[in-house]
């Protein structure tokens, strides 16, 4: 039974935009908060190239990053029923809710209509693939062929730590490399990959071996260890639960981040699809997302009008192994302008965001509604209430 005026709030995701989130709702004593979890950790997702390449670690305890009021529960969602205010857990178990936050972020996805890529190619997009991935390197000869597939943020980063140890990396794009780059970015990154003999190919994969990939051409390419870095996916668990989503399974949401189907289901980081306009997966999106959800409940609880989101990106930070790197300045609406921080300079950058976000999970915990995100104006977007309800 849940206590006379007491609020009951279940948080599905423990990563940067549910932990925040379970974090903020602390602002007032009278909510009691259950984050749901299926990992006992946290993940820190942007360190998760170092803890394949062995370079650093990627988790920290959550005693050090939620708060201590927050019930936590190492489990997976079966399903959502909203009709009955209820999660399903794996364990059979169900928890009610008044308010829900659908926080269940993003993985890899290993195309699965490329043959071979599932059973030979590694991901670096979730803490057990990266650790298998880091097993498999630390088990082999340096001399051994690497390809990373995916040019993005990611692949950019994993192929470099890997060259920075001085293995044999070939790194394939389908297209462009670093496509969210300005062509100045992109020819200092292309530059450091040149100075540390790693090929870049234009090129798109077929066929993933045991020790060779197919390219698009018909050509083979040496690969003992294939690294798949291109494409994402998200958790099926709002669609399977019957609440509307977009093309890729993120649930959508109103400006405010309140589910199209339910007002009593919020969305945060990269599950989210407000307006049908997600945001670029990053924790630059996940913090102020999470925090947005929260400040939802918070105002449905008190009956005042939520606010809507109003992002504001200042770039990506992408580290080029351990000592260089490269800020890329992008406009409020995260488009890229041509100016660009690089060397040590941006290397040393990208490590105070690292650790800047992980301490702002501990101040946050420790001092509900401390986190500090950058806001901009309101989206112009259109609404996607009547496609998704027609």
């Amino acid at each position: 039974m849940n206590e006379p005026n007491r609020t009951r709030v279940i948080v599905l995701g423990g990563g940067y935009a549910g932990t925040h989130a379970a974090n903020h709702l602390q602002l007032r004593d009278d909510v009691d908060v259950t984050l749901v979890n299926p990992r006992p950790e946290f993940v820190e997702r942007i360190r998760l190239h170092q803890l394949a390449a062995g370079t650093g670690g990627a988790t920290v305890g959550y005693d050090e990053v939620l708060n201590e009021r927050v019930t936590r529960l190492v489990d997976s969602v079966s399903r959502i029923d909203a009709a009955n205010r209820t999660v399903e857990l794996a364990s059979r178990r169900e928890l009610p809710y008044d308010y829900l936050i659908y926080a269940t972020g993003s993985t890899g996805a290993v195309p699965a209509d490329v043959p071979g890529a599932t059973e030979f190619a590694h991901s670096v997009a979730d803490l057990e693939s990266a650790r298998r991935l880091r097993d498999r390197l630390e088990s082999a000869s340096p001399e051994i062929p690497i390809v990373v597939v995916g040019a993005g943020l990611t692949g950019i980063e994993t192929a470099s730590e890997l060259a920075e140890q001085g293995r044999n990396v070939t790194l394939v794009c389908g297209g462009e490399l670093g496509p969210s780059f300005s062509a100045g970015t992109r020819r200092s990154v292309a530059t450091w990959f040149r100075r540390h003999n790693v090929p870049v190919l234009s090129a798109s994969v077929v066929e993933v071996g045991p020790n060779a990939l197919v390219l698009d051409d018909g050509s083979e390419l040496p690969s003992v260890i294939t690294i798949w870095t291109a494409g994402f996916g998200v958790s099926s668990l709002a669609e399977r639960s019957g609440l509307s989503t977009d093309a890729v399974g993120r649930l959508l949401t109103d400006e405010t981040l309140t589910s199209l189907d339910d007002e009593r289901i919020l969305a945060a980081g990269d599950a989210a699809a407000p307006s049908g306009e997600p945001l670029r997966m990053s924790c630059q999106s996940a913090v102020p997302l999470g925090i947005q959800a929260a400040n939802t409940v918070l105002s449905r609880i008190v009956g005042t009008p939520a606010e809507p989101i109003r992002p504001r990106f200042v770039g990506s930070c992408v580290s080029l192994g351990r000592r260089s790197g490269v800020f890329q300045v992008a406009r409020r609406d995260d488009s890229s302008r041509d100016l660009h921080l690089g060397g040590r300079a941006a290397a040393l950058l990208k490590e105070y965001i690292c650790s800047t976000v992980t301490s702002s999970l501990t101040g946050s915990s420790r001092k509900p509604g401390s986190a500090f995100w950058l806001k901009g104006a309101p989206r112009d977007v259109g609404s996607v209430e009547a496609v998704a309800r027609s």
